[in-house]
């Protein structure tokens, strides 16, 4: 089986989020298995010299982006057994950025004619072509509508992975003709239309062979209107093609027997190093160093999204129990200066680190003792496992891939890899910390014992690699 994967971002090369995340660790996880996967990504500028030195040069051709005729070069990067294949144009990707100009659509057009000319020029032509988000969900359309004509095209089964729907890529129709070279009849008839306008993601769902999205909670949440973004209508139509593959994380970069950014290392089996490093946290975040004081933790970007409204709510509050408060991130102004605010109004027991700071953050993931996850809406997340990992407990909201990757602690039975709540209020969010609080101060075993089983819950790539290649085995097999 032959797999080409591709995105617009892709660790460590460049990445914004978890589809970074994900296109650096799925390609990985499919060459160990045994399948041939090339990658197929942007040359931005910004990729660090180290990855630059190692590219080759290997063709270049002229490539009609609608009237126009641009350049074209491929470059190429062996690296940890994955071969990368670089689309090189200076204007479009000479940026600072990934993404946030204003000729973005015209860049992200570019790109995905560039790959599928790409296949030809360098002899490879896939089984399977996985692409991701908008940015490249025009690609099965482009298959089937304007290269249909290439014999070797004709059996190339595609696949969508939508990571976020909330982001449509919506456009005027006129860059059909204007970018892609292609006529209105399919927009014309509905297919490509939403709102009167072209919708990439649309076009993806309704073209490519199957659609899934990174967890089995999502995919169903995205077929109602409360998740879908106005695509549910869409995704009901087409339900027989669509499913949902839970993330996995990467399991060297996350290990607590080996991380670097320790302090200590530890084990499930022997958790005295994490104490090592909840006194090295409190060190660095200027708080006591108190080892019977539990740590809540939030690692996040700060938005609405992420559930920070329903957290400042009820800050405050929880500041008046026995804990500590620690926080790393970046994002809305408001939630960044609420949180400047109110923990400079508890200094001894709270700090906010308004910045992006990789190393702090796998020391946090390791020194915390709680994980917040109040996400009002999460397709997959990564940070609540990386936590567990860590035999750092996370309390979420039971949403998406949250509600796939955490079981809530069961005082029955004693199951459970965290906490969680259903309704999405500052209330219910309140008493779920309530109740980790008092498993951590009154039950220390039982709080070991969920620690053994959150640490022990496999997220490996291994796992949700295999779903990926039962998938491909059988869209091939129809």
């Amino acid at each position: 089986m032959k797999v080409l994967y591709t995105a617009f971002e892709c660790a460590p090369f460049f990445k914004t989020g978890g589809l970074g995340d994900v296109a650096g660790a799925l390609p990985k996880a499919l060459h160990k298995k045994g399948i041939e996967t090339i990658v197929v990504l942007p040359y931005f500028s910004f990729i660090p010299d180290r990855f630059k030195d190692e590219c080759q040069d290997v063709a270049n051709f002229t490539l009609e982006v609608g009237w126009r005729q641009q350049y074209c070069g491929i470059k190429q990067l062996d690296f940890q057994g994955i071969r990368y294949y670089f689309i090189d144009n200076l204007y479009y990707f000479d940026r600072a950025e990934i993404y946030g100009y204003d000729d973005d659509v015209e860049r992200f057009a570019f790109f995905q004619l560039a790959v599928i000319e790409l296949m030809n020029r360098i002899d490879y032509i896939p089984d399977v072509l996985h692409v991701n988000d908008y940015h490249t969900a025009m690609i099965p359309f482009l298959l089937k509508e304007k290269y249909h004509w290439v014999e070797e095209y004709q059996a190339i089964r595609t696949v969508l992975t939508i990571h976020n729907i909330e982001f449509q890529g919506q456009y005027s129709p006129d860059i059909l003709g204007d970018l892609f070279g292609v006529g209105q009849r399919r927009y014309h008839e509905g297919v490509l239309r939403w709102h009167n306008q072209l919708n990439f993601m649309k076009a993806g769902i309704a073209y490519a062979n199957h659609v899934n999205t990174v967890s089995p909670s999502y995919a169903e949440e995205i077929k109602t209107s409360e998740f879908g973004a106005g695509l549910e209508i869409i995704l009901q139509m087409e339900h027989q093609k669509l499913s949902g593959i839970l993330n996995g994380i990467d399991y060297e970069t996350n290990d607590p027997t080996t991380d670097p950014a320790l302090v200590a290392h530890f084990e499930v089996d022997d958790l005295t190093g994490k104490g090592l490093n909840k006194a090295e946290l409190q060190r660095i975040m200027g708080l006591p160093e108190k080892s019977d004081v539990p740590i809540v933790a939030v690692v996040s970007r700060l938005t609405y999204q992420k559930g920070f409204h329903l957290l400042l709510e009820e800050l405050e509050h929880l500041l008046q129990f026995d804990l500590q408060f620690v926080l790393l991130g970046t994002g809305d102004p408001r939630f960044e200066a609420a949180f400047r605010q109110i923990t400079a109004r508890y200094p001894e027991k709270s700090v906010a680190k308004i910045t992006f700071d990789v190393t702090l953050a796998q020391k946090i993931y390791a020194g915390a003792d709680l994980f917040l996850m109040p996400s009002s809406f999460e397709p997959c997340g990564l940070s609540q496992m990386i936590a567990m990992r860590y035999g750092t407990l996370p309390v979420v909201h039971e949403i998406g891939g949250l509600k796939d990757s955490v079981r809530p602690f069961n005082p029955v039975t004693g199951a459970g890899t965290g906490f969680g709540f259903e309704e999405f209020t500052g209330f219910y969010l309140t008493q779920s910390v309530k109740q980790a609080l008092e498993l951590y101060q009154k039950s220390p075993n039982v709080w070991k014992k969920i620690q053994r089983q959150a640490m022990t819950t496999d997220f490996s790539w291994d796992t949700s690699c295999q779903s990926y290649i039962d998938l491909y085995n059988r869209l091939l097999s129809k």
